[in-house]
């Protein structure tokens, strides 16, 4: 099958990588329709190939259709339109009954002292081949994936495998009061999505930060009040302003850890770039910039 490969720094390629298979009772094989582009397989792309071998397969926001089961799998069956999420969790361990699936024990990394286990997400998180490909092998079916009608097309649902579920734990998280006023710190994808779940949940401001004009429209056109951070007014104090002085309830960060602005941040990046594996690793691992997945 052609799959999305790292190669190296900069270097991802389209190549024929072995089929996926049937390894245990609770997988399944599924036929990808569509993947999304998270914003955190930039970090691969870049800074973190520290932990990625040539031909690892990428990507986990995928959907499409089952072509086979465990046995084991019985919520699912071939022929069914399906999401998967991109944590890959069994849901009956402690932490997964505690609504923690992104510390599942069944599949936590412990070697590396990270959560569950992701899909096309490096060797923290169980080099686990990803769903940007012509197939998907699904550990933990009988629980991940989440059966979708046919019918509408893929956009309507592939948003449940990352950007949705993201956008609302954040919202939740940030705990805004009801009627209360929320900042949200860049609106990309996860920003834009976190704009209209917390107005949804019964936000009663919520107040959108970027510096991209077409970004700070979208959110503008959803109810956002927006901020542009490169007006002279300046960020924080018209936020004082939109706020009576107070500043606001909750702020939620969606911008990322690659983001504009931040000079010494991004020189820091790229000279550990520069290192060998081992010890580039190392020195991104210290500085907790892998935080990723907030889910």
């Amino acid at each position: 099958m052609k799959a999305v490969t790292w190669q190296g720094k900069r270097d991802v390629r389209v190549e024929t990588v072995p089929d996926p298979e049937i390894r245990e009772p609770t997988d399944a094989i599924i036929r990808v329709t569509s993947s999304g582009i998270c914003g955190s397989d930039l970090h691969l792309y870049e800074v973190l190939g520290s932990f990625l071998d040539p031909g690892d397969v990428l990507g986990h926001e995928p959907m499409g259709v089952v072509e086979e089961v465990g046995a084991e799998v019985a919520n699912i069956r071939p022929g069914d339109r399906v999401v998967v999420p991109f944590n890959i969790s069994c849901g009956h361990c402690f932490m997964c009954t505690q609504g923690l699936q992104s510390q599942c024990e069944t599949t936590q990394v412990r070697e590396a002292g990270k959560g569950a286990a992701l899909f096309g997400y490096t060797k923290l998180y169980g080099q686990v081949p990803g769903g940007q490909a012509e197939y998907l092998r699904v550990p933990q079916a009988h629980y991940g994936p989440i059966a979708v009608p046919e019918g509408p097309p893929d956009e309507r649902f592939v948003y449940l495998s990352d950007v949705l579920p993201t956008a609302w734990q954040a919202v939740k998280y940030a705990d805004v009061p009801s009627g209360g006023t929320v900042a949200v710190l860049g609106l990309g994808p996860i920003g834009q999505m976190c704009c209209r779940v917390a107005r949804h949940l019964g936000a009663g401001q919520v107040i959108g930060v970027d510096l991209v004009p077409e970004r700070l429209e979208l959110a503008k056109k959803y109810g956002a009040v927006t901020v542009d951070l490169t007006e002279p007014a300046g960020t924080v104090e018209t936020i004082r302003q939109l706020t009576a002085g107070r500043g606001p309830d909750s702020v939620i960060d969606a911008v990322g850890m690659e983001a504009h602005g931040s000079p010494v941040g991004k020189i820091a990046q790229d000279l550990t770039t520069l290192l060998p594996k081992p010890i580039a690793a190392k020195m991104t691992e210290k500085p907790a910039s892998t935080g990723w997945p907030p889910c």
